[in-house]
């Protein structure tokens, strides 16, 4: 049964994993947290990032298999919308300029100075769950990439794919940016990285909006 939406998964895992790596709120928190305080409050912090996108995944499973039911019209323009989302992400990064990863201010500083690894981890899940963009993007790949067909489960075993995979990917930044270093190598060259990621991005949705 799996092997029969294998074509959908790629699809959905490409554009999720594109979206993770471009640096964004989540990518900044984990960094400064690492550089911070270590790599263990950095590992805490994305796992609490990998949990809370259990959040956006639960209402947006449940809100799409509401609205398929009621207001089939209603669909299909979160369709449209969502291919212009994933656009605008796509040519956001594109535009992208060099900037410091790290944006703070002192009261943020001072407020974590006390760390501990379940604060870490809280840092983490709040910081996806309450993310509007986050919001946006699940609508987005939910109503772009999966079929009306695709049973609940599969839909929810996609969803606990994109968890898994957020927290795998930060969990890998914190051990990376543990070094100062590597850090002030990044800071330099991060924008070309993101102009690269928003190039994939736009050819995702000219695909998706040329078969919708």
């Amino acid at each position: 049964m799996l092997s029969n939406y294998l074509g959908e998964f790629l699809a959905l895992a490409i554009v999720h994993f594109l979206a993770v790596v471009a640096p964004g709120p989540d990518f900044a928190v984990t960094i400064r947290q690492s550089v911070r305080f270590g790599r263990w409050v950095g590992i805490c912090t994305a796992l609490g990032i990998g949990a809370g996108i259990s959040v956006h995944v639960l209402y947006t499973v449940l809100g799409i298999g509401a609205l398929m039911h009621t207001t089939p019209w209603l669909l299909s323009v979160a369709k449209v919308v969502g291919g212009a989302y994933i656009l605008y992400l796509g040519v956001s990064l594109v535009r992208s300029q060099p900037k410091p990863v790290l944006e703070g201010d002192k009261a943020t500083d001072e407020a974590i100075i006390q760390q501990t690894l379940l604060k870490a981890f809280t840092t983490g899940f709040l910081t996806n769950a309450t993310n509007p963009k986050a919001t946006l993007f699940f609508l987005a790949i939910f109503t772009t990439l999966i079929s009306a067909t695709t049973p609940l489960k599969i839909q929810a075993l996609y969803g606990v794919w994109m968890c898994f995979v957020n927290a795998l990917w930060f969990v890998i930044v914190a051990l990376f940016f543990s070094s100062p270093k590597v850090r002030l190598l990044f800071m330099r060259m991060g924008h070309w990285f993101e102009r690269s990621m928003g190039v994939i991005l736009i050819l995702f949705a000219g695909r998706l909006m040329l078969s919708m």
